[in-house]
């Protein structure tokens, strides 16, 4: 046991993860399962010189997120169901303005105030198309307290370098599980910063399209002057009406997560190597699946996972090698069916997939998913 070994809360280790990535702003309002993300970025960032504002109301809380991203610094905010609702007018605006943020949502049993303190994964669509227009979106999904660390370096990471906000996708059974985490050192993980701008100030715009498509980035009070605005707007920010410009934009916002898709999909292979039937899942229902998985094995029914990590951009390709030669797909989701349509979408009819799903609160237990296995699997030799 080292300083650096700690047994925390997933929410606990979200709040660690994002000091390490350099947040020094969080603003929040109390929220279940997600509370604990504002209790202690409460108690940590005054220490190291950061900043903690309990806002109003979850609209505030967002909004405030993005002044202090536009102001320089690295900003996160976190909530559930509810408040996410709330937040998607804004997310929006964060994706047009290109401001670096990173919104944690902890899913909890929806919707409206449904079930505060009981899992789910129903808003894996809603991290997707919650607001409206066409926008592009990260959203990372971790299954471990481990994990939940580490995705989120890797969130503030993807909104420093793309200028985009993130999204952490939680779930209720991954922010409060416990489980033993090392910490890593300083400079262990990659830390991302965003692209400054090395130009004469008067000569500054601040949305110019260039071949990474990301512009630079001043922040405000540094001198360089530019104006901010969730209308269509040219390469220096003021608005424009011009369908030119308008398209020239919309695309570049789609071209600087498309054009980094090896960059940002993050996935896991487990036991895939020779299986017949493959489990597709995320966040905490992962953990059953493989549960389940090593029992099968013991019985020699060859299964295997494919764990998706980043949600969005959906990993479209590596989930069709990985599926190319098994005809037996079952998609593992607390939700009526959200990521079987994207699995379906992808593979097409010539797969045959199936969901195992559950609305009610409790999560999937390795058992259902062995029964469904076995159910199928035998249904498949009989034929």
């Amino acid at each position: 046991m080292t300083e650096r070994t700690k047994l925390l809360q997933g929410n606990e280790a979200c709040v660690q993860g994002a000091i390490y990535a350099g947040m020094r702003f969080f603003a929040g309002y109390p929220i279940t399962p997600s509370t604990e993300i504002a209790e202690l970025s409460s108690l940590l960032l005054p220490k190291i010189k950061g900043k903690f504002i309990q806002m109003e109301d979850e609209i505030a809380s967002i909004a405030a997120t993005i002044g202090a991203s536009l102001a320089g610094y690295k900003s996160m905010t976190a909530t559930s169901g509810p408040g996410f609702s709330l937040k998607q007018e804004c997310i929006g605006y964060a994706s047009l303005i290109e401001s670096p943020c990173v919104i944690v949502n902890v899913q909890r049993c929806g919707p409206s105030t449904g079930l505060p303190t009981s899992p789910s994964q129903a808003d894996l669509m809603q991290a997707k198309w919650g607001t409206h227009g066409d926008h592009p979106i990260i959203a990372l999904s971790p299954s471990t307290v481990e994990e939940t660390f580490e995705l989120t370096v890797k969130a503030f990471n993807f909104a420093e370098k793309y200028r985009t906000p993130v999204i952490l996708l939680l779930d209720e059974v991954v922010g409060h599980l416990r489980e033993k985490i090392e910490i890593p050192k300083a400079g262990e993980l990659e830390i991302v910063n965003r692209k400054k701008p090395t130009c004469n100030k008067d000569e500054y715009k601040a949305y110019e399209y260039c071949e990474d498509f990301v512009p630079p980035m001043a922040s405000i009070g540094e001198g360089y002057r530019y104006n901010v605005t969730g209308l269509m707007h040219d390469e220096t920010g003021f608005p424009t009406n011009s369908t030119s410009e308008t398209g020239k934009l919309m695309n570049r916002l789609f071209e600087k997560i498309e054009a980094n898709l090896d960059d940002i999909l993050i996935y896991d292979e487990y036991k895939t190597h020779d299986a017949n039937i493959l489990l597709v899942s995320f966040g905490g229902m992962c953990r059953s699946c493989k549960d389940a998985i090593k029992k099968l094995r013991k019985e020699n029914v060859k299964v295997g996972l494919f764990s998706i990590k980043t949600v969005w951009p959906f990993p479209e390709e590596k989930l069709k090698e990985v599926a190319k030669n098994i005809d037996k797909i079952v998609v593992v989701e607390m939700n009526k069916g959200q990521m079987i349509q994207e699995v379906q979408r992808t593979l097409g009819k010539d797969k045959d997939i199936i969901g195992i799903n559950k609305i009610n609160g409790e999560v999937i237990t390795p058992i259902e998913i062995i029964d469904t296995i076995k159910e199928e699997y035998l249904r498949c030799l009989v034929k």
